[in-house]
């Protein structure tokens, strides 16, 4: 018996997605779900073999035109162990206006529309396919469609349009920033701080590198970075020190300290050379210590021509005249380098993600179907066979 949007969003949040966990239950079941003549399924397993791609083809083989539409979406969630639940995270819950539940926005909303959309479509009535693209860890760094590209650069190829579905409240978005992350790992000696002579210090270094990423990062603010007129609110690269660890008591000289950063590259900019550039600075400040500096994750930024058939056509839809773009990254800076345009679109704002009470409205849920279901027959039955 098929399942409607909300019995499925309801089935998809009780899985307990969150990036520490492994995916293959929920995708198992998304897989069952899909199962179907007309319809195939290939699973690309991370290298470990505790995480899988889905990718799911409805109707005629790739075309050489490339024509056809992509739905594409992570299974995984972020933890939900905030205090300030009202209700228990992995149980949909019934907000009158919303539903409640970790993941109902980001994206398992996106996730039931895709999938029943794909489960109820006749194959004989595409005249290019309908591709589902479900991936794993986007919350941990887009490691799964980072692992897509490699695992799926000599597959056949995928439909051009596709749509990513994060939580835009129904807006359309052609750009956002990347996120890259590197860890800098300091070693000292360790010694009883009352013979400090005997040890050296990897916090007091740490110190200076924090002051010269803290410089770097006025720099970056003054550059004039690429495509800057698309984040007016932010039109450069942010760089951010999120953590610092080190010591282990006030009366011993640390022999270790790690600090954590975080940069957003704009379109059309090198992460690595930002990487370098952070390197540079940490090796500069922390002499005669050498830190380690190492690439935690990278998640390119996205950026997507004004004029492309699924921008255009979805802001037709929504009747938005002018460009939006998005403050985080998305499985999308991955996936367009398998030749995609990206645009993203779905149902419940980023405002609630990544909170307790996490909720998607139902009005958005029901809207986004309707888009959804347009663009499905635009892109993969309205075009020559």
């Amino acid at each position: 018996m098929r399942l409607t949007d909300t019995d499925l969003l309801a089935r998809l949040v009780a899985f307990d997605s969150t990036s520490c966990n492994s995916n293959l239950p929920i995708a198992d079941f998304l897989c069952e779900v899909l199962d179907r003549p007309g319809l195939h399924i290939d699973r690309h397993p991370s290298p470990d073999g505790t995480k899988v791609n889905v990718i799911a083809w409805l109707g005629p083989p790739p075309r050489a035109d490339r024509a056809g539409l992509v739905l594409c979406g992570h299974m995984d969630v972020v933890p939900a162990d905030e205090a300030g639940w009202q209700s228990d995270p992995f149980t949909l819950t019934d907000a009158g206006d919303r539903w409640v539940g970790r993941g109902a926005c980001d994206m398992k909303g996106f996730l039931a529309l895709a999938t029943n959309l794909a489960a109820e479509t006749d194959p004989a009535h595409l005249t290019a396919p309908l591709v589902l693209v479900f991936t794993y860890d986007e919350e941990v760094g887009t490691l799964g469609a980072r692992h897509l590209l490699t695992s799926y650069a000599q597959g056949p190829s995928l439909p051009r349009a596709t749509v990513i579905g994060e939580p835009t409240s129904l807006r359309v978005a052609r750009a956002h920033k990347g996120h890259l992350k590197l860890r800098i790992t300091l070693h000292g000696t360790s010694a009883h701080s009352g013979y400090p002579h005997l040890g050296v210090s990897a916090i007091e270094p740490a110190g200076r590198v924090i002051g010269a990423l803290a410089e770097l990062r006025r720099t970056l603010e003054g550059e004039e970075a690429p495509h800057r007129e698309l984040f007016p609110g932010v039109p450069f690269v942010p760089l951010n020190v999120g953590t610092v660890r080190g010591g282990a008591a006030i009366n011993v000289v640390p022999d270790l300290c790690v600090v954590e950063v975080g940069v957003r590259p704009l379109p059309g900019m090198d992460s690595a050379a930002l990487a370098a550039r952070i390197e540079q600075a940490a090796i500069a400040a922390a002499a005669p210590l050498v830190p380690s500096v190492e690439i935690l994750s990278d998640s390119p930024p996205m950026f997507l021509d004004e004029g492309a058939p699924i921008h255009r056509h979805l802001c037709g839809l929504v009747g938005q005249g002018e460009t939006e773009t998005v403050s985080y990254a998305t499985d999308a800076g991955w996936m367009q380098q398998l030749g995609l345009d990206c645009a993203i679109f779905g149902p419940g704002t980023i405002e609630v993600a990544h909170k307790p009470n996490e909720s998607l409205p139902k009005s958005e849920l029901a809207a986004a179907r309707t888009v959804l279901t347009r663009s499905l027959r635009h892109f993969c039955m309205e075009v020559a066979p």
